[in-house]
């Protein structure tokens, strides 16, 4: 097992134990992306609306998956809710995402 085996395959069977766990996916991305494409039954919060709306998503009682476009937001996303004593991961791009459901 390579380095990169080893940090992308943990990330990997996080995202699989989250999903085995019930979580919700939210994606990160603006209104124009998320109305161009997105996971079917995620919730959309914008990263920039995220710190105004931690509760609601704390009101939901379940580990999040965060995706974005790359990742890039996601990993913020995450982080943040973390931060919020929300469990939360980085689920990278939504598309890669979709695909492992």
């Amino acid at each position: 097992m390579g380095f990169f085996d080893f940090i992308f395959g943990t990330k990997k069977r996080q995202v699989a134990e989250f999903l085995e766990s019930g979580a919700v996916i939210l994606d990160v991305r603006s209104q124009s992306e998320w109305d161009a494409g997105h996971i079917e039954n995620a919730l959309h919060i914008p990263i920039d609306e995220l710190s105004n709306r931690v509760e609601e998503v704390r009101k939901l009682n379940k580990p999040v998956i965060a995706c974005c476009a790359s990742g890039v937001r996601s990993a913020k996303a995450a982080k943040f809710l973390n931060m919020n004593n929300i469990e939360a991961t980085n689920g990278g791009g939504w598309v890669s995402l979709r695909n492992k459901l």
